[in-house]
């Protein structure tokens, strides 16, 4: 309890020169106490004390958390977040025990790559994940609603007041952000198109069967030809509780508690051998549940602290909020 408080103040002000050194700490924390990922480094037949530097640190698969309660903490959890998944398919879920750590980190990322939450009107185009309980994206929006600028709010199927709601906030001196999963943002661009370059529309990804699946490009000129907007995305999971932002472009940045690495794509325990592997990322912000995450995102290195989203894993699950198929 006290090693995890004493590490979620660390990460309020976290430098890119400590995060390799958290990120250990949290490793050898978790191979402790996360008894899911401690059988698992058991069976890789992992010496915990040998591990030295980032690279060499285990991924837990996400399936992981379909199965099994990932924790490192006997706490009880306050929201269990679950994953959309597919149609009769077994959702992931996170037992989160710390909700205001949760909502703090959201808003500090927010803020790192936005400003200030009260300089913004953040509209919510979410109707299949406020028809289902327990959505990590509707507790983040929630949260980040409660620090912007009035009006701002969550919309069903009501485009109609939603367009109009938008035109009439637009006149104002605050910014508007426009954030919602895919297939609801071109439906709404599609049945009420208007211009307002200074408009903000954030897609979250997901088409969930709503039609044929488009990558993140097309997505965006679509948007762009409706609203002559910018265009962002969010990439976030149930598994993961930090987000990152993709700011008028495809390119995602990490913000300063997560670092994403990739592996080679036929062989999850070695890295990459090109700038093109699966997605490994390292979320500080897990410090209770496992950091420590392999996803089945494909993906490309730009930088240390950017990367493109390509595409899923073959046979991989269709998830609702993190990707567009490539």
């Amino acid at each position: 309890m006290q090693f995890t408080q004493t590490f979620k103040t660390k990460l309020q002000n976290l430098r890119p020169a400590q995060f390799e050194q958290l990120a250990l700490e949290a490793f050898h924390y978790q191979a402790r106490h996360c008894s899911v990922y401690k059988e698992y480094l058991q069976a890789l037949k992992v010496q915990i004390e040998n591990i030295n530097h980032i690279s060499q640190i285990p991924f837990l698969p996400i399936a992981f958390f379909k199965y099994h309660r990932i924790s490192s903490t006997d706490q009880p959890a306050e929201v269990v977040f679950e994953s959309s998944g597919t149609t009769g398919g077994q959702p992931s879920k996170h037992y989160v025990v710390d909700k205001k750590f949760y909502s703090s980190n959201a808003i500090q990322i927010f803020n790192h790559f936005y400003g200030l939450l009260g300089n913004y009107h953040l509209f919510a185009l979410l109707p299949s994940y406020l028809e289902r309980k327990n959505s990590s994206l509707v507790f983040m929006v929630e949260e980040l609603m409660q620090h912007t600028a009035q009006p701002s709010g969550f919309f069903l199927y009501n485009f109609e007041e939603l367009s109009s709601l938008i035109k009439k906030t637009y006149k104002n001196d605050k910014k508007i952000i426009l954030l919602g999963v895919t297939y609801a943002l071109l439906d709404f661009a599609e049945r009420f198109p208007m211009y307002l370059p200074e408009l903000i529309a954030m897609e979250t990804g997901g088409m969930k069967g709503r039609g044929q699946e488009m990558v993140r490009q097309q997505v965006h000129a679509r948007l762009k030809e409706a609203f002559g907007c910018q265009v962002h995305s969010e990439y976030g999971m149930t598994e993961m509780l930090s987000q990152c932002y993709a700011i008028n472009s495809d390119v995602f940045q990490v913000p300063p508690q997560v670092r994403i690495l990739l592996r080679d794509l036929n062989d999850p325990f070695s890295p990459a051998p090109r700038r093109i592997g699966g997605i490994n990322v390292i979320d500080l912000a897990n410090i209770d549940s496992c950091c420590f995450l392999e996803t089945q995102d494909i993906g490309e290195m730009l930088s240390p602290t950017t990367f493109r989203v390509l595409g899923r894993y073959d046979n991989s699950e269709q998830r609702g909020c993190n990707l567009l198929v490539s």
